[in-house]
Formats: structure tokens, C-alpha cells, sequence
């Protein structure tokens, strides 16, 4: 990081620490200066790593009162926010800079992608959101902007207002939110989808209700965003000189609109339109066509208000009816027609300013913002299939073999009657799916996008939503895209892909494209990380061969989480790491909530996003990687397999696995948080690992800094690899093979973020017991014979690296040190007395990185030192929250066990008791206790996530 970023960053979180402290001295005089002693003994613990500070620190937080720990809990939590700010302000500076040459770019973008072909391969060429967002932009207006001394004022008390309106807001969801919320032009890079409100898998909470409510509030919020485009246009576009085809589009809307004046005045004025109200004349030419798009926008805007509110009516239908907007063509092609009148007149300057922005939204995010998909379960489509077998008396679908249920749809797809009967009997579950199949034939087409199933496992269940689909009067069909999720379902699903272009009535009616969504969560659950990436990698491969031969476009969709767990990771790194031929100019990826704001929520940051997607996409098209060598090919099954059997050997067969995850984690109280809209857990099931989702399975280890579903398994199986005398396959492997340099570089990144002071601190303060079981496998982790250790030990070892995350992004690049900054400032302590550093530094002894990756992705880059300030400057917040939410969790477990009349806390303070009143919806017998704990317990849950950033 040059020096001057360093200092700005220091500068800005050194700011609104104190603008902090400063309210928090002015509400809470005697809690400022308890948390400022908090900070103090965890910057001292962060800066030494002595065991003795870590004691003194402990000490401090356990001797707090409840409604203390609230407070503190809260105070670091909205520390940790403000940090995080200033990190985003940092991060668009440098971004800048790149953009303006000043420093180099530590990944690939679009133009260095194009160079590199060209040169190289002879190519041609919310409340609380809304308030921390506030701060961010007047922090950045502080850098960016020349103030007077009375705008600086101004600026810094608008900093501190908002500052502390996000202090006195109430920091946790106190309710379980709802899942509603220069190419051509006439061409786009990305196009934006959601299943927020589609997605119904295991999920009693999304309903055809609410999906019907989610596409209309989509669509109102493209149509105020254009309304308000289009009124400014109104203002811009004055000029009388215009081309003769937009003339005589102007005369033609002027000649069917009034031109009573009094009453189109009186009309506009009552829409509240900000002028403009009398009929345009065709002397402003411009001006008659916005004029006749602003009215059919308000006609939009009115129609789906009423749809909101009137739950009987059919969306396409009363949009079609009322002269509103329907089809995207209606609004785009004035807006070009207009633009290409200004060029024509040489008004170039005007054409490219707002009316290109206003373009350039249509075309990407068009009348809908998004199209939704749809997801549900397999089995739920299975279920409504039997209830209308049965029915009709011609069997239970349920005990079919696959080959009579595809003999049984094929001809019910061919045949032309209709196969549900009216006035049938159905369950909750089945009347459910097929009303939620009906509304999507009321929905406009463009508002939809695909239909998802997830835990596909044959062609069937294809068939199935196909067929039921055409049944409830789906004209425009939702592509159908089976998700293929466990180890066992990759593993099938190219004989599942064949099995459907071997129909030739289903292979007729895809149009040429079959799309197969990939499951990185839960195979990463099933098998752990290296077993799943593998057999991401040949499903892939082998998906693509089926594609190819059938002579169909194949097109991925990768459903990646945000963690290393999940099938996240760098951008750049993730596309390229891809197997060849799998990338065919198109990419679907899911983009995870929790990184939505990390990604897209600064302006330099989302160009910088969007670069990298559109640079690695370039290059896997135009580039791709190699074909593995079969040794490779057989090295990464050895490994697989090895790696499978390990953790499967943990995770499902070890008797006390279960209930040491459930003691030495807060697991049991993720539900408290109100922050997923989808339980924590598969319905119907039973109580394993299996049932649970991939979102709590590993935040709960990203909450303890243990990790353990990333790493487990990998070091021994690099351990036997290397004891058969494999190492310099390994390292070949490394070196020259990009899936395989990712993966082990990503389980690196997360060994680094990995914390045994903090994973220990779990287990001593909650008193799990050590059973003979966790002795062998997990207690080694933090300190003995550990699992982690090995793995660390062996990844550095293959790499043929000196430390943790040594050329992690690039050599002699600012990236490798700045994702290193980053886990050391998330993962304070990395205690340097335990197995796993000691393994560290005999492996830095032997290992040369630099060598290896000299060049990979960047060269003299800024942002190793970058991650490494940011990580420092964040360790002290992070370290006390950890500490707290142990406290936390010992008291709600000790409280639930014991005889509840000895508690003694009952708070008589106002104040005190305002600050355990805040939820809505109380529970009158819960103990006051434990709705002081409640409330820290959260706080300091959503604050240690805000460290880690990528929690699960």
C-alpha cells in the first residue's frame, strides 16, 4: 500500500474511533470508558501475544453485568462497521489510482486481459445500511473533494450524526425478514437475477403470495427509477433540431394525445409530475416523447400498485389492459431513437451524458430489475406427480421405477389432453407447488428467469416440472435446471444430462441450450473441500463432453457461497481455475448476501467486480487452461478419495461429533438472528450433519476461527501422497495447473484466518469435554497432533512456500500480503506457540514461494501490505467480541440447567430496562436475564461475521 493510503486509512479509522467515543461518552459516560479499557488491554493482547494479556482481557469482560455486555458487545460491533467503512474507502482510492495508472493492479482486468491475448497469443481484440452508507460517502468526500473550512465542519458533523443514529439504532433484526426485496445498445454484458422469493427449497416461508409480491415490487422499483431518469431527461433535452424519423415519431405521439390544455394540466399536476405539465409543443420535439413515456410510466407504476393490493388479478394481464409498459422494446427503442437524433444533429456530449445512463440501465436491468428464479425440491414435483396418479387410478408415481416415470411423462409431453383433473384433492404441500405454478402464467415473462430444482438427481425430475409447467398454464415455459448438489449427484449427473438429450422431444424443446446448476455448498458438507472441488471439476468436464456431443450449448451455473467452504474465493481465480471448454462465453454465478455489499457497494469497488468477471470470462474463452495431465488426473483422484474418507470419518462416524459441535459452537442459537429467511435445517429429517444447511455448518466454524470443514482432510491426504514419493507430482501439480494452485492457495487463506487462542477459548470456557474420539481428531487441532497443522504443513510444502499466504495473489504483489493483512486483522491472535505456527516455521525453512509464482496473477503490487494494515488496524475489535460471545453462551447454557429462583439479576434502572424491551414481540416469561444475554449473544455474533467478512 503506498504510503499516503496507509495513512489515510489509519487517519480515517482513527477518526471515527474517536467520533465514536464521543458519543458514546456523551450517552454512556461511565460504559466509554470501560469499553476504551476493552480495547486497550485487546490492542495490547493483539500487539504482544502474550498469554497474560489475553487473561487480563478475558478477565475484564467476564466481570461486566449483562446489560454491560449488551453495551460493549454493541460498541465493538459498530467499531468493527465503521472499520469496515473505512476499508471500502480505502479500497475505491486504490482502485482509482489503478484506474489512473498511479499503481498496478494486483489481478487481472478486461484491458490487461486483452493485452495479455494479444500480445501473448496473437488474439484480436437498509435503516442501519442506509446510515453507515452516509458515513462511507462523506468519509470518501473527505479525500476526494477541496472544502472549505466551513464544508469540512459540515461534513464532520454530518459524520458524527449518522454515526451516532447508528449507534442509537437498534442493531438486531428483531423479526424474521420476508424473502420479498460502449457495446451496442442494444446489448449488455451482465444481466441481474435473484431467488429471493423464488426460492421455496425447504422453505414454508416463500409462498405463491409472496413471489407474486416480490416480481411487482421489482418491477415498481425499475419503474421509479426510470420515472425519475426520464423527468430529469425532460429538463436536459430542450433542443427544437432532431433527426427526421424522430420528428416524425413526436408528430404521431402529438397527434393522439389532448391538447386541452386545462385538463392535461390539471391531470399532470394531480400525478405530482415536477413540471412539464401542458402538452409539449413539436417544437420540443424530445420533450413529446419523454413526455408520453413519463405518462406510460406513471400508467405502470399505478397498474402494479393496484396489482399489490388486489392479489385476484393476473399481472401480465392487467399491465396489457391498462396501456402500461409490457415488453422492455416499448421503453428502449425511443430512448435509442432519441439517441440516435443527437448524434445525427452532433450533440454528442448530450447524447452520452444522461440519456446513455438511462439506456444503458434499460438494457441490463429492463422493466422487471431482475428476473427471478425459482427453486424447489425434487421431491415436492414428485409428490404432486403422485397425488394425480393416484387420482386418476393409474398407480403411485412415488413407487415407479425411473423407467416407467419417463415412459409415463414422454408420452403425457407428447400427447395434447390434459393430465390434472379439476377439483382434486391436494395436501398443503401439493396445492402449494401448484399454485405457485399457476402464478407464474399471470407473471410477465421477462420477470421470470429459470426454474431450479435442486437435489436433481435424474432425468425425471426434469420432465417432471416440465410437464406440470404446461399443466398449469406456463405458456412462456421457465427453462428447467436441475441442481446437482452431494457428491453422489455430480457423479451422476452427465449420465442424467445424456439421459435427457437421448429424448428427442426434450432435446427439441430446449432450443439449443441446456443449463445444469452445480452445487459447491452441499458437496462441500457431503465430502469436504477437496473431494467436492474435484468432483465439481470432472462433472463439469464430463457435462461438457455430453453438451458437445449432443451439439448443445451447455451453460453452468455455479451456485458458490461466499467462504472458501462454500466454494468461494477470489473472482478471477474461481473462473480461471475452471476446466477447459466449460466457459463458452457465458457464466451464471450466484452472488451471496453476505458479499453483495463487499463487492457491489462502492461504486470503484463494482466496476472493479464486474471488470474481473468480464477479464477471467475473456480469458477462459479465448485462453483456456489446459487439459490436466493424467497423472494429475489420477494424483487429484488419490487425493479425493483419501481426503473423503477422512472427513467423512470425522464428521458422520464419529459417535461424539455431534454433540462436541453443538457445545463448542453457537450452531443452536443461529436461528436467533433473524438474518435468513430459510431454516437452518432440511424439513423431515433427522439430526446429523446431512439435515443441516451449508450456511450454518459453516458460519459456526468461521464464528470459533476453527474452520474445520475446509481443512479436514486434506493434510493427511497430501501426507500420503508425499510418503508414496509423489512430492514432485505435487508440486508439478501446483505449479502448472490452476484448479489445483486455487484450491490448495484458498484452503491456505483459510488456514491464516484460523485462530486455536480463540478455538480454545470455546472449549475452555464451555467446558466441552475432551472423549477419546475428539482426542484423536480434533483436539490436535489447536495444539496437539492437529489436523490442521498437517494440512498447513503439507499445503506449504506442495506450494513450496516460506509462510502463509506468500504470493497468495501475486509475487512481490501488495495482494498476497493485503489478503494476509486482512486475516490477521480478522484472526488477532495468531498464537505463535502453538503446533500450528511451530509447523509454519519449519516449513518456512525449506519452502521458496517466489519462484514458483513469480507473475501469476500480478506483479509490484500494493496489496499484500494493503490486507496486512487492514487486518492490524481490526484485530483489537474483533478480539473482545470472540471473548463475550463464549461468555455469552456459558451463561444462556448455565442459566437453561439450573434452578432458574437463583438468579438474582433483576434490573430496576429505566434505562436498563429499555435496553432489554427493545423486541416487539416479547416473551413475558423470558428472564431479564436472559434477554440481556440474548441480545449480546446476537451482537456479538453479527460483529465477529463482520470480521471475518466471508462467514458461510
Amino acid at each position: 500500500m503506498p504510503d499516503d493510503a496507509e495513512t489515510f486509512l489509519r487517519a480515517d479509522d482513527s477518526l471515527l474511533r474517536q467520533v465514536f467515543f464521543g458519543i458514546l461518552r456523551h450517552h454512556h459516560p461511565n460504559m466509554a470508558n470501560k469499553v476504551d479499557v476493552v480495547y486497550a488491554l485487546s490492542q495490547a493482547w493483539c500487539t504482544s501475544h502474550s498469554d497474560d494479556d489475553f487473561e487480563l482481557l478475558e478477565t475484564y469482560l467476564s466481570k461486566l453485568k449483562p446489560e454491560e455486555m449488551i453495551l460493549v458487545s454493541s460498541a465493538f460491533s459498530n467499531m468493527l462497521n465503521l472499520h469496515n467503512l473505512t476499508e471500502d474507502v480505502n479500497t475505491a482510492q486504490t482502485e482509482r489510482a489503478v484506474r489512473l495508472g498511479e499503481v498496478v493492479n494486483p489481478t487481472r482486468t478486461t484491458n490487461r486481459s486483452l493485452i495479455k491475448l494479444t500480445t501473448q497469443n496473437g488474439y484480436k481484440a437498509q435503516d442501519l445500511y442506509e446510515k453507515f452508507a452516509i458515513v462511507r460517502k462523506e468519509i470518501t468526500n473527505l479525500h476526494t473533494m477541496r472544502m472549505s473550512k466551513y464544508e469540512k465542519i459540515e461534513c464532520m458533523a454530518n459524520i458524527k450524526s449518522f454515526v451516532q443514529a447508528a449507534w442509537r439504532t437498534d442493531e438486531i433484526r428483531r423479526q424474521q425478514p420476508s424473502p420479498q426485496p460502449r457495446l451496442p445498445l442494444s446489448h449488455n454484458l451482465f444481466k441481474f437475477g435473484s431467488w429471493m422469493g423464488g426460492d421455496r427449497d425447504g422453505n414454508p416461508n416463500v409462498t405463491w403470495e409472496t413471489t407474486r409480491d416480490v416480481v411487482i415490487v421489482a418491477r415498481l422499483e425499475a419503474v421509479d427509477a426510470y420515472f425519475k431518469s426520464v423527468e430529469a431527461l425532460m429538463f436536459d433535452l430542450s433542443m427544437w433540431r432532431c433527426s427526421d424519423e424522430l420528428k416524425n415519431y413526436a408528430t404521431i405521439i402529438a397527434s393522439t394525445e389532448s391538447r386541452d390544455v386545462d385538463a392535461v394540466v390539471g391531470s399532470r399536476k394531480k400525478r405530482n409530475y415536477a413540471d412539464f405539465w401542458v402538452p409539449m409543443p413539436l417544437t420540443e420535439p424530445f420533450r413529446v416523447v419523454l413526455s408520453a413515456l413519463r405518462d406510460k410510466l406513471y400508467a405502470t407504476r399505478e397498474t402494479l400498485h393496484q396489482c399489490l393490493v388486489h392479489t385476484n388479478l393476473s399481472v401480465r394481464q392487467a399491465l396489457e389492459d391498462n396501456g402500461a409498459f409490457v415488453q422492455v422494446d416499448e421503453l428502449s427503442k425511443p430512448l435509442r431513437l432519441m439517441y440516435a437524433s443527437l448524434l445525427s444533429t452532433g450533440d454528442e456530449s448530450v447524447a452520452n451524458a444522461r440519456l446513455l445512463d438511462l439506456i444503458r440501465q434499460v438494457q441490463t436491468f429492463g422493466l422487471a430489475m431482475m428476473k427471478l428464479d425459482i427453486r424447489q425440491e425434487s421431491t415436492r414435483h414428485s409428490e404432486v406427480m403422485d397425488t394425480i396418479t393416484q387420482y386418476l387410478g393409474i398407480g403411485s408415481y412415488l413407487a415407479w421405477t425411473e423407467a416407467e416415470r419417463l415412459t409415463f411423462l414422454e408420452a403425457e409431453l407428447r400427447g395434447k389432453r390434459p393430465l390434472m383433473p379439476m377439483g382434486m384433492d391436494m395436501t398443503p404441500d401439493v396445492k402449494e407447488v401448484v399454485d405457485t405454478m399457476r402464478i407464474l402464467s399471470e407473471l410477465p415473462q421477462d420477470s421470470l428467469g429459470a426454474y431450479v430444482i435442486s437435489m436433481a438427481r435424474t432425468a425425471s425430475d426434469v420432465l417432471t416440472v416440465t410437464l406440470l409447467q404446461r399443466e398449469c398454464g406456463v405458456k412462456n415455459k421457465l427453462r428447467v435446471v436441475p441442481l446437482f448438489e452431494t457428491l453422489d449427484d455430480l457423479t451422476n449427473a452427465p449420465g442424467t444430462i445424456q439421459c435427457l438429450m437421448d429424448n428427442d422431444w426434450y432435446k427439441a424443446s430446449i432450443n439449443g441450450v441446456q443449463e445444469c446448476m452445480i452445487g459447491y455448498s452441499d458437496s462441500g458438507k457431503d465430502a469436504g473441500r477437496l473431494a467436492a472441488a474435484w468432483a465439481l471439476f470432472e462433472a463439469q468436464e464430463k457435462l461438457a463432453a455430453v453438451a458437445k456431443a449432443a451439439e448443445v450449448k451447455l451453460v453452468l451455473f455455479h451456485g458458490r457461497g461466499g467462504t472458501v467452504g462454500r466454494g468461494g474465493g477470489p473472482t478471477h481465480l474461481a473462473i480461471r481455475s475452471q476446466p477447459a471448454g466449460t466457459i463458452e462465453g457465458e457464466l451464471r454465478v450466484t452472488v451471496q448476501g453476505e458479499t453483495i455489499e463487499q463487492q457491489f457497494g462502492e461504486r470503484e469497488v463494482c466496476f472493479n467486480t464486474l471488470d474481473r468477471y468480464t477479464s477471467a470470462v475473456l480469458e477462459a474463452c479465448l485462453d483456456p487452461p489446459l487439459a490436466p495431465k493424467e497423472e494429475w488426473r489420477e494424483m487429484m483422484a488419490e487425493l479425493s478419495a483419501k481426503s473423503c474418507e477422512e472427513y467423512r470419518e470425522v464428521v458422520f462416524k464419529t459417535p461424539d461429533f455431534i454433540p462436541y459441535f453443538h457445545s463448542a459452537t453457537p450452531v443452536s442459537e443461529l436461528g436467533r438472528l433473524n438474518i435468513g429467511s430459510r431454516p437452518a435445517k432440511r424439513p423431515n429429517q433427522g439430526g446429523g450433519v446431512e439435515t443441516l444447511r451449508a450456511i450454518p455448518w459453516i458460519f459456526a466454524w468461521t464464528q470459533t476461527r476453527m474452520h474445520l470443514p475446509v481443512w479436514l482432510g486434506i493434510g493427511k491426504s497430501l501426507e500420503n501422497a508425499i510418503a508414496n514419493g509423489k512430492i514432485d507430482v505435487l508440486k508439478d501439480m501446483y505449479k502448472n495447473w490452476p484448479f489445483f494452485q486455487g484450491t490448495l492457495d484458498l484452503v491456505e487463506m483459510v488456514l491464516a484466518k484460523a485462530d486455536p487462542k480463540i478455538s480454545m477459548l470455546y472449549d475452555k470456557i464451555l467446558k466441552i469435554l475432551f472423549v477419546a474420539s475428539k482426542t484423536e481428531l480434533l483436539e490436535g487441532y489447536v495444539g496437539v497432533n492437529s489436523h490442521a497443522a498437517s494440512d498447513l504443513n503439507k499445503i506449504l510444502f506442495v506450494a513450496s512456500k516460506t509462510e502463509l499466504l506468500e504470493g497468495y495473489v501475486g509475487v512481490n504483489s501488495h495482494a498476497a500480503s493485503d489478503l494476509d493483512v486482512k486475516l490477521a486483522l480478522r484472526a488477532p491472535y495468531a498464537a505463535s506457540k502453538t503446533l500450528l505456527l511451530n509447523t509454519q516455521q519449519k516449513i518456512l525453512f525449506v519452502a521458496s514461494k517466489t519462484e514458483l509464482l513469480q507473475g501469476y496473477i500480478g506483479v509490484n503490487s500494493h496489496a499484500a501490505s494493503d490486507l496486512d494494515v487492514k487486518l492490524a488496524l481490526r484485530a483489537p475489535y474483533v478480539a473482545p467480541l470472540n471473548i463475550l460471545q463464549c461468555l455469552c453462551l456459558k451463561n444462556l447454557r448455565d442459566f437453561s440447567s439450573r434452578d432458574q429462583s437463583q438468579v438474582t439479576y433483576d434490573p430496576k434502572d429505566p434505562e436498563v430496562l429499555d435496553l432489554l424491551s427493545r423486541d416487539p414481540n416479547p416473551d413475558k416469561s423470558q428472564h431479564p436475564f436472559v434477554s440481556a444475554m440474548n441480545d449480546s449473544l446476537i451482537i456479538t455474533i453479527k460483529g465477529v461475521a463482520a470480521g471475518m467478512q466471508n462467514t458461510g
